[in-house]
């Protein structure tokens, strides 16, 4: 059984999709006090599904430290592309529309439940236009702080790890790997890794 809590601001959002999840055997719902995300909720869901109404980002709402085994289904209204890539680089990996249909919504959840991506198409196309070849994070500027675990890939790179390596002593996927490894040289300003090995040295953020 796949316990999955939902959060959302609105109570009657929350409930529709409530429903939606209890309509799947494969899934039970499960609720935090007062519709508050804390550490305690971490080891009850197995997903957490979200609907950002309002937009924005994940951060305000959990501590990704307390939830880094825990999976993150996110749904959103129409962004923009560069909304949508300081989503991801958030953490979440299965981003839907908020009007997306309940099967979309089901398959969603069991992606998510199995370290996938999956995202509304709309969403892959607002991404990646057909035909056309654009850098992930072409809309984010460098100079940003790394996340802590940026942190723990960019110090696996100056060991010389490859993907598959630190995402097994990570515990994480390949893709999100290579996610954070794509964020880490977009805030570096690297266009390599050994660049941003280099300028995380520099910037005294690998300790020798």
């Amino acid at each position: 059984m796949i316990r999955v809590l939902v959060w959302a601001k609105s109570a009657i959002a929350r409930a529709g999709l409530e429903a939606i999840v209890q309509t799947d055997a494969r899934f039970a719902v499960v609720r935090s006090e007062r519709n508050a995300l804390t550490p305690a909720s971490s080891s009850v869901a197995d997903v957490l599904l979200l609907d950002l109404a309002d937009g924005g980002s994940t951060r305000p709402l959990i501590d990704a430290g307390e939830f880094e085994g825990t999976a993150q289904v996110v749904m959103v209204e129409h962004p923009t592309r560069g909304e949508l890539l300081r989503l991801l680089q958030d953490g979440p990996r299965t981003i839907l529309l908020r009007d997306s249909p309940a099967n979309e919504i089901i398959a969603a959840l069991q992606a998510a439940s199995e370290g996938l991506v999956a995202m509304s198409p709309e969403l892959l196309e607002l991404l990646w236009p057909v035909g056309a070849e654009i850098a992930a994070f072409d809309e984010l500027p460098p100079g940003e702080p790394l996340t802590a675990r940026e942190s723990e890939v960019l110090a696996l790179l100056a060991d010389g790890a490859a993907n598959k390596e630190i995402a097994a002593r990570l515990r994480i996927s390949e893709h999100t790997v290579k996610f954070h490894v794509s964020s880490i040289l977009n805030k570096l300003g690297a266009t390599t890794r050994t660049e941003a090995v280099t300028r995380g040295y520099k910037e005294g953020l690998i300790i020798i």
